[in-house]
């Protein structure tokens, strides 16, 4: 078998991604070898692979949904927004520079077809199936010229497609018809049909619009998906983040202690895995909220400062919202602080930035004794080591390399009273130093708190992902699935005019 399957969406967040790593995880427990594939990502949230490649963190879970080690070639082309018209261009896991948006979708995409036709061949080579995920939407009209992560690829590598829409935004049909119907006949003869996601109700209602759906579209429908709370993988885009919300919808143990610990994160702008509290927020006892305002700090019993692609720019966000002050105030009464990555730098003396920023020497918050100068060349790493008597491993992406000038040591950076910082993503995923780390909080905190003994991380990821798998298999038509990802799209597709524009 050398099967492939592109799933793509009707709109952004149509669930690609989640539906991508459910049917990676189905396959995978069916003794299938497969890998996922994103062609190109944009993303503030990455991970770095073995070999020191960076990534686009979704396609490292996917990976996981695979039971196989992430690569470059799983996301041969990773997009950095650093402000709202620019990104840095990530090609084969190493940054090769910073482009406008017009720049790229004026020719240099365009040019990148064939390296990620190269890198889904390598995959496809040594895996029985690659589930390929696309971006946005394929009915997107004036980039389809230089697509290369929809239609560019499935049509460059003959995969079909399978349209996903999430029905709880409403105007599923119209939006099934209208992608189709937006596409040129070669594009439209790789779709081969549906699939609805996130359906609250009784199924049997909605199947009248399905029959209606195949007779005008000739397509089928290959599932629906009921809604549920608390699934999803590691997201894609920093920029969407909910100020107000919960990191998670997934509920979670009552708290081992008397009292439960609170973790406020600066929404900093360009804020970069913020996935790293995930794993606190999967704590029994642990309420994890994102913030931008100084008032909002009052009551935490620990703030988090995390990684930003402009570190600068976020230094500058929180002195005009007030909020440097108020960590300031946090460090000098003892009160924990921690800066990761980006917010470990801004926590220091002062920085040297010719590079992100190009602002030259700004003074820093000077909470700790860290100098940061920027280097050309990114810092891609998975270190391993010990911090509070515990193994640690995480993760390094960053051009800012910081001298620590005194302090107590903590991973690659230090810790003066309560206030500490790491360039390390990824740290509080080690369970025994999550822990350890925890009571630290709670004992500066002054509050009765204790962590649970028995939390895994890795463990409730991997329940996740089995959800995922335990989703298609039970709500998707698996047999109709497997057929497509091993023959292609059904021969003899109607056209739905009007098709592409010329």
């Amino acid at each position: 078998m050398n099967g492939g399957l592109l799933v793509a969406g009707t709109t952004s967040d149509a669930g690609k991604s989640v539906v991508t790593a459910g049917i990676c995880r189905w396959l995978v427990r069916q003794g299938v070898k497969v890998a996922p594939f994103k062609a190109q990502n944009m993303s503030l949230n990455s991970f770095v692979t073995r070999e020191g490649a960076e990534i686009g963190r979704a396609q490292a879970m996917q990976a996981q949904a695979c039971r196989v080690e992430p690569t470059a070639h799983m996301n041969p082309v990773l997009l950095k927004p650093g402000g709202e018209r620019s990104s840095q261009v990530v090609l084969l896991g190493r940054p090769v520079g910073e482009m406008s948006a017009r720049g790229y979708h004026g020719g240099r995409q365009e040019r990148l077809l064939g390296t990620v036709l190269d890198s889904l061949a390598e995959l496809r080579a040594s895996h029985d199936a690659v589930i390929c995920e696309g971006a946005g939407s394929p009915a997107e009209i004036n980039l389809r010229r230089t697509d290369i992560v929809n239609m560019g690829i499935a049509r460059g590598a003959g995969l079909p497609v399978l349209v996903v829409g999430d029905i709880d935004r409403g105007g599923v049909f119209a939006s099934f018809f209208g992608t189709v119907a937006l596409l040129a006949p070669e594009d439209q003869a790789l779709v081969a049909g549906f699939l609805v996601n996130k359906f609250r109700g009784d199924v049997s209602l909605l199947e009248p619009g399905l029959e209606m759906l195949h007779g005008l579209t000739g397509r089928r429908t290959y599932g629906v998906l009921p809604f549920r709370h608390g699934l999803g993988i590691d997201e894609e885009d920093g920029l969407r983040v909910s100020l107000r919300g919960t990191v998670r919808e997934s509920v979670v143990a009552s708290p081992v202690g008397e009292d439960v610990l609170r973790i406020a994160v600066c929404a900093v702008p360009l804020m970069s895995n913020f996935t790293d509290v995930d794993a606190l927020a999967a704590e029994p006892g642990v309420v994890v909220r994102f913030v931008d305002r100084p008032e909002e700090l009052a009551d935490a019993d620990l703030v988090i400062v995390p990684g930003t692609r402009g570190t600068v720019r976020a230094l500058q966000w929180l002195r005009e919202r007030g909020l440097a002050d108020a960590i300031a105030r946090r460090a000098a009464e003892q009160r924990p602080v921690l800066g990761i990555c980006g917010g470990f730098q801004l926590l220091g003396e002062h920085i040297e930035d010719d590079v992100e920023s190009r602002a030259g020497h700004v003074d820093g918050l000077g909470l700790l004794p860290v100098r940061v100068r920027f280097d050309r060349e990114k810092t891609l790493t998975r270190p391993v080591g010990e911090a509070l008597g515990e193994r640690v491993e995480g993760y390094e992406i960053h051009h800012g390399v910081a001298e620590v000038v005194a302090g107590e040591p903590f991973l690659d950076g230090c810790r003066v009273g309560q206030t500490w910082g790491t360039h390390w993503h990824g740290s509080l995923e080690s369970d025994g130093f999550r822990r350890a780390f925890l009571r630290e909080v709670a004992a500066a905190a002054g509050r009765r708190f204790v962590p649970a003994p028995d939390t895994s991380f890795a463990a409730l990821r991997e329940e996740q992902l089995d959800r995922l798998g335990d989703l298609i298999e039970h709500h998707a038509d698996t047999d109709a699935l497997w057929r497509l990802i091993e023959s292609g799209a059904p021969q003899g597709l109607p056209f739905i005019p009007p098709g592409a524009p010329a």
